[in-house]
C-alpha cells in the first residue's frame, strides 16, 4: 500500500491506555517506510516523582509533555519525511489534563495557566493529516495492560481507565483539526493477522487521499462518518 502524500504527511495515534498505539505506530511505519516517534517514557525525569506524589508533580509532568511533544512535531516537520506519532498533543489536554484536574490532583490555577499555554503552542504547530483513534471497551484495555504486565502499569485502576475513556467519548465527536480514522481495536488483530493490517492500511490511504472520515468497526465493516 502506498499512502498519498503531501510535501510532508504525518499521522497521529490517538487511544486510552492498551488500546494498541504503540503496536500499530510501530507496524505501519515498517510497512510505509516512514519514521516513527513514541511517547518519552524512559527519558521522562518527572514520570517517576510523579507516580510517587501525583499532586506534587502533575503540573510539572504535564508541561514536560507538552513542551516535549511540540519539539518532536517541530522536529519531525523540519525532516520532510512522513512520520507518524503514538500519541497526540490534542489528549494532554482533553483527556489526561482534564482527569487530572478532575482528581484533584492538579489545580484550577495550574489547570487554567496549563490550557493557556496549550492554546499558544497548538497555535503555532503544524496540522496532522490524520488522526487515526484506537477505541476498545475498558474490559479489553485491563486484560492488555495485565497481559504486558510493565511494572509502571501495575497501580492503573480500571475506573481511571473508565474515567478516561468517558473523556475520549466526549473529545473524539468534536475534534476537527484533521480527518478522523476511528477503529474499534478490539476486533481488529492487526499485530498478527495481516489482513487486519492491510484493512487499517487502505483505509489510512482513503482518508488521506479524499480528507473523509472513516470508521473501522470490524473488519469488511466499516462507515463512512458524515457528522464532520
Amino acid at each position: 500500500m502506498n499512502v498519498e502524500k503531501d510535501a510532508m504527511t504525518w499521522i497521529v495515534m490517538a487511544g486510552n491506555i492498551g488500546s494498541g498505539k504503540t503496536s500499530l505506530t510501530q507496524l505501519l511505519s515498517q510497512r510505509l517506510g516512514w519514521q516513527s516517534f513514541y511517547e518519552s517514557v524512559e527519558n521522562n525525569p518527572y514520570l517517576a516523582d510523579f507516580y510517587a506524589d501525583m499532586r506534587t508533580w502533575a503540573f510539572h509532568l504535564q508541561m514536560y509533555f507538552l513542551g516535549n511533544r511540540a519539539h518532536e512535531i517541530e522536529y519531525m516537520i523540519e525532516t520532510g519525511e512522513p512520520a507518524l506519532m503514538d500519541r497526540s498533543i490534542y489528549e494532554d489536554a482533553h483527556i489526561f489534563v482534564r482527569a487530572l484536574h478532575e482528581m484533584d490532583n492538579l489545580s484550577e490555577r495550574d489547570f487554567q495557566a496549563y490550557t493557556k499555554l496549550y492554546t499558544l503552542v497548538l497555535d503555532k504547530l503544524q496540522k496532522p493529516n490524520l488522526l487515526v483513534f484506537l477505541d476498545a471497551p475498558v474490559s479489553t484495555l485491563v486484560d492488555r495492560i495485565q497481559k504486558r504486565a510493565r511494572s509502571i502499569e501495575d497501580s492503573i485502576d480500571p475506573d481511571y481507565l473508565r474515567l478516561l475513556d468517558s473523556y475520549y467519548k466526549q473529545w473524539i465527536p468534536t475534534y476537527n483539526e484533521s480527518p478522523l480514522l476511528t477503529i474499534n481495536s478490539e476486533n481488529y488483530d492487526f499485530v498478527n493477522n495481516l489482513e487486519h493490517l492491510e484493512e487499517i492500511s487502505k483505509a489510512v490511504d482513503y482518508c488521506i487521499k479524499t480528507r473523509k472520515n472513516l470508521v473501522l468497526n470490524a473488519p469488511g465493516n466499516f462507515s463512512y462518518d458524515f457528522a464532520k
